[in-house]
């Protein structure tokens, strides 16, 4: 099983580039970056809206910036984005700064992927929360569209473009890996649809097994090989031996240790944790 480590970049957290350095000097696979653009106070000053949000939320730096200079500190170590929040983006400017960090990086960049559970910010971005599903999905779509051809063309009832040629094109072939995040029903069928995989949030190991079942039988609905899509977990803490082995039994590829929003000293023991499992 592959390891890597996950956080929520900010000014007050374990440095972008010093992290990555760290992870990989340790042997891990993989760093995660985490984004929100801001939280609305409307949000946060709500009637019945009892439990605080840590400040790190509204903090994030911009994660394309914060991967650039870990891909920029590192040599073989992978970064991803745990999740990028494409609702909220322009998917012409995205497909250029990922083809670029890609091509950058020699090919070590991973676009895991989320539709946004706060719905106060993706309306201050003008998306409806109600169909932002089907808004990741053209998004989606019209990235990849990007990514694969020479004069890219795209017409959906969300995003519309005519033919156009958008470079550089990224360094992976045919684009770089798409990790669905979420653990919802719709972010399964988004994953068995259009993603090369699945990474839910801290979800039960017992819920998980039966997603993955899902996962795969929505796979092969849709025509897919279900065992081509690559399975990772986000999680707070390290599982038990019992339970790596399951989840590696299971297909799980990668499992991804979350920081949160930690300084250098607060994660250096998680790092040093993950290193010993890693060996």
């Amino acid at each position: 099983m592959l390891f890597g480590v996950h956080i929520f970049p900010t000014q007050f957290s374990f440095q972008p580039d010093e992290l990555a350095r760290a992870a990989e000097e340790r042997g891990l696979e993989s760093v995660w970056f985490s984004e929100h653009t801001h939280v609305p106070l409307r949000f946060l000053n709500a009637p019945g809206h009892t439990s605080s949000l840590p400040e790190y939320y509204w903090q994030t730096y911009d994660i394309f910036v914060a991967m650039t200079l870990a891909a920029a500190a590192t040599k073989n170590i992978k970064v991803g984005t745990g999740v990028a929040l494409v609702v909220e983006r322009n998917p012409i400017f995205l497909a250029k700064e990922i083809a670029t960090l890609d091509l950058l990086s020699k090919g070590r960049f991973i676009f895991g992927v989320g539709a946004g559970w706060l719905e106060a910010e993706m309306a201050d971005h003008g998306v409806a929360y109600r169909t932002r599903f089907q808004l990741m999905k053209e998004k989606i779509q019209a990235i990849k569209e990007i990514w694969t051809t020479t004069e890219s063309e795209f017409h959906g009832k969300f995003v519309n473009f005519d033919k156009m040629k958008a470079f550089p094109k990224p360094y992976q072939q045919p684009h770089p890996p798409i990790i669905m995040g979420g653990s919802g029903d719709k972010a399964i069928e988004c994953a068995a649809e259009l993603c090369d995989g699945w990474a839910p949030w801290c979800m039960e190991w017992t819920k998980v097994k039966v997603a993955i079942a899902e996962l795969k039988q929505q796979a092969a609905a849709n025509g897919r090989d279900p065992n081509s899509l690559e399975i990772s977990l986000f999680e707070e803490s390290l599982p038990d031996k019992k339970t790596l082995e399951e989840m590696e039994t299971a297909g799980v590829k990668r499992l991804i240790l979350t920081i949160y929003g930690q300084s250098r000293e607060q994660a250096m023991p998680t790092l040093d944790l993950l290193a010993k499992i890693n060996r």
